[in-house]
Formats: C-alpha cells, structure tokens, sequence
C-alpha cells in the first residue's frame, strides 16, 4: 500500500511530512520549519561538520546512534528514525555532560562549529561511552575549528567519557516504543509538484518502481549526488530513496566471499572487511569524515562512476563482481567491465546495484592500497593505486592492478601487469612494471594534481608496493597506514 507521508520522532515528538518538496535538506527544514538554528550551514557539501545531527536507528535489540550531515541528507531518508539536534541535549535546565565539558574546557569561541562539534562527541559517547584517543579524533574529523584549536575540544571530548546515564537512556524504552509505531513496511511517497520521492521498503518495490520510473535518481546515502542541490542548485527530478530496502542492506560472508548490499554505510561493514583486507579497511576510513561514511555506500561509491572515486579500483584489483538487477532477472558481471568510458557504465535503463561480491584473499597474496590526496583526512583522491599480487618462491604467479585518477575510468594497469606476470619479484621486474605504466596510461592535469606528477606517483606507488612486501619492517608513510 502506498503512503504519501514519512514520519519520525523530532528528538520525542512524531513527526509526519507529507506535501513537502524531496529535495529538501534536513538542514534546510531544521532551520525554516521547526526554528531550530543551533544547526549550521557552513560549506553545504559535507566538508565542515557545522550541520552536524545525530539519527537513532532502533537495529540489533539496541539504539544505534549515527552523526551525519544534515545539509547532504535528504528528508525522505529520516523515515522510521529519531532525529536530534543541539537545541535537545540540554536536560532541563542542565546541559548535557558533552557540552559542560566544551564550556569547562574552552572548546567554543565564535561558536559556529560548536553544535556540529557537540553532536559529533555526543553520537560517539552514546555509542562508546569510554572512547579511545583514536577513537575521538576519527569521530571529530569531519568537524573544522577555524579560531579554537583542537586541543581544548579533545580535552573536552576526554572529560566527558563515562558520564553516566542521560536523559535519552531514560526516555529508551519509549523511544523504542515510539519508532516500534512507524510503518516500515509500506511503499513511502513525498511530493510536492512536479517533485517526487518514492521510497521502497521491499527489492520487488524497488524493481517495480525502476520499471516504472527508468529515469529516476536512486538515492541511498547522497552523500555525492546531493551536491547537485546543494552546489549546483539542480532539483533531482524523481528520486528513489533505497535505503529501506532490506536486501540492499545485507551483510554475507562466507569461506570464499563476501556479499555486500548496494545501500549498505561504510560504517557498518568496514570493520568486518578491515579482518580481511586490513589497508582497504583502512584507506576506507579515508573516504570523507565519519559522518560521510555513516550515510556513503559501496553501491554508490561504484555507481556514480567517477574516475577518483576510492573503492573501485581496489574492487578491481580483487576482481569483485556486481551483482545487477533488471525486472526479475539478476545479472553478475565483472566490476571491471561495469566502467566504460567517463561517468558512463554497462548498466541498462531500470537496472541497478543489488549486492557487491567481493573474492577472498588466496594464499601467499598481498594486497596494497594507497591513496594520494592533499589532506590526509576528508579528501579527494587525486591517484589511488591498488596491487593484488600472489607471490610463490619468490615469483609473481598472479597480479592484478588497478589506478583510479590515471584516466577516465578507474582502469587495470595491463601492460604493467604482463611485465610483472611470471616474472621473478625483483627490482629489474618492478622497474620494467613501473616503464609499462607509462603505456598503460595518460592521465590529465587538473586541480588536484599535474599529469606527469600523476605519472610520477603511479611508478612510485608500484614501487613502494615492492619494498613493503619484501621488507616488511621498513615504515614507508608518513603515519603508520599511509
């Protein structure tokens, strides 16, 4: 049955939004349809943290609390959760544990980023109440201080380990109750003129709603295509929200792979994919801030097709399959063939992404990952170089490599490989490997890094690949994982 409303819980009040415009940002509705202003606008494409919320998810008999981006997230995706922002942590007329530490320890001065900063500690000590030291910085990446300076808000962040029970613990089992009401299992409508969300609860809705709707926008995390609102000023036309399809967010493993669903956070598999494949759970943790990762998807990391995007050339080095959806048929290809040319897929109208297959290592393989970005944190990739080698006796008996920011597409190095391929592992081979790069590809100059700076990096990171397998001890980053 289709309904033409979403709802949710406004920290305990239920909400329900009907006749509302899709492309509507939480930020937006925030702050001109419920006059809460504590959340801020500050770069409107998930750099800052100023508009930083937390939503309550009630998943696994508990209630999972995520910070994300409010000026990237769309309305339709806050149906069936609770929603809390700065202006609900005070207890009366005391303030919450984390804001008393961020005022005793001088954590706030213009205050703008403030309330961004508060719910980013407020969601990781729901979730961890005695966090480690690493464990605050990588919930406060995504927060940017321009007058405060760090140190007096990781002290703040310290103070407020273990503070006991607050008013949300309280109010659990209500709040519970309340979200336990919203109907999670009917086809969603919001609409407001010729703009349009549908948001399925089912993969047969989802696949009826593709048929029917071939042009539409499917929308899990947004936390890319969002920026067409919010950076370019574009309405999205129809959108289809995914992230209330229970089979997109599936996990699976088992001896030979893992299964992953299309609209399935970062945050939610990285930490079971990092036991494998420990540098790919780590470059992962490079994809954008925390809050980005709590909303961004592997599906959609693949499917907006970008040529620096982070994931797929390790997906391709590992030789991942998708497994694509059109109508009732299913399809697996091979991630490699997905990419054809710039911003362009094999994917056919009214298909999409169902699951990512993702091989397991085979004995003797290594798997390097390296990104190369400006910042170390919350950047844009300008070469991310990937290396799946199996070595035996001293020879490479497998290889696959793959560079996103090389060329239009994220692409296998091919002529690098066959130099490598059979060959004993060696400098003579590495350095005929780092020559083919050069007929493998001719990257471009852009903002983020020169051609032959990209050249240059390529053959580095091939080489960097060879020293740390065979020298294992030698610490070649900047930090332990660059």
């Amino acid at each position: 049955m289709l309904k033409n409303k979403i709802q949710f819980l406004l920290n305990d009040r239920l909400i329900s939004l009907s006749d509302i415009n899709p492309n509507t940002s939480i930020l937006q509705y925030l702050r001109s349809c419920t006059g809460k202003s504590g959340t801020k606008e500050g770069c409107a494409s998930g750099d800052c943290g100023a508009c930083t919320v937390v939503t309550v998810e009630y998943a696994g008999g508990d209630l999972r609390y995520k910070s994300l981006n409010a000026c990237i997230s769309l309305l339709p995706s806050l149906h069936g959760k609770q929603l809390l922002t700065v202006e609900d942590l005070q207890d009366g007329d005391k303030l919450h544990p984390v804001q008393k530490a961020m005022v005793d320890f001088h954590g706030s001065q213009c205050g703008f980023c403030t309330p961004g900063f508060i719910m980013s500690l407020f969601a990781l000590h729901k979730n961890n109440p005695e966090p480690e030291k690493a464990q605050t910085l990588e919930a406060l990446a995504g927060n940017l201080c321009r007058c405060t300076g760090y140190r007096a808000i990781i002290d703040a962040a310290s103070a407020a380990k273990n503070h006991g029970p607050d008013q949300f613990d309280r109010n659990k089992r209500n709040t519970i109750a309340a979200l336990a009401k919203i109907q999670k299992t009917s086809l969603l409508k919001l609409s407001e003129g010729d703009q349009v969300a549908y948001s399925p609860s089912s993969l047969s809705e989802l696949t009826d709603l593709m048929l029917a709707h071939p042009n539409a926008r499917i929308i899990a995390g947004g936390t890319d295509i969002v920026l067409e609102i919010t950076q370019m000023m574009k309405s999205l036309g129809t959108i289809i929200y995914v992230g209330n399809v229970p089979e997109l967010q599936e996990f699976e493993e088992s001896d030979a792979q893992f299964t992953l669903g299309a609209a399935l956070p970062f945050s939610d598999f990285t930490p079971s994919i990092a036991t494998h494949y420990h540098e790919f759970g780590e470059m992962i943790e490079r994809i954008g801030s925390l809050q980005i990762r709590n909303q961004g998807t592997l599906g959609g990391n693949i499917g907006n097709a970008s040529p620096i995007a982070d994931t797929p050339p390790v997906l391709i080095a590992l030789d991942a399959k998708l497994n694509l959806r059109l109508g009732n048929k299913n399809r697996i290809i091979s991630i490699e063939d997905y990419f054809i040319d710039y911003k362009k897929t094999s994917q056919q109208k009214s298909e999409f992404i169902q699951s990512i297959i993702i091989p397991k290592a085979k004995e003797n393989s290594y798997l390097k990952v390296y990104k190369i970005s400006k910042r170390f944190d919350d950047d844009i990739s300008a070469v991310l170089a990937a290396f799946n080698l199996v070595i035996e006796d001293d020879v490479v008996k497998s290889v696959r490599i793959a560079f996103g920011g090389m060329a239009g597409t994220p692409k296998r190095a091919i002529k690098c490989e066959k130099e490598l391929i059979g060959k004993p592992w060696t400098q003579a081979s590495i350095e005929n490997g780092m020559q083919a790069l050069e007929q493998d590809f001719t990257p471009m100059s852009d903002v983020r890094a020169s051609a032959n700076y990209r050249m240059v990096v390529a053959k580095n990171l091939l080489q960097k690949a060879f020293i740390e397998i065979t020298q294992p001890t030698i610490n070649t980053g900047v930090v332990q994982y660059a």
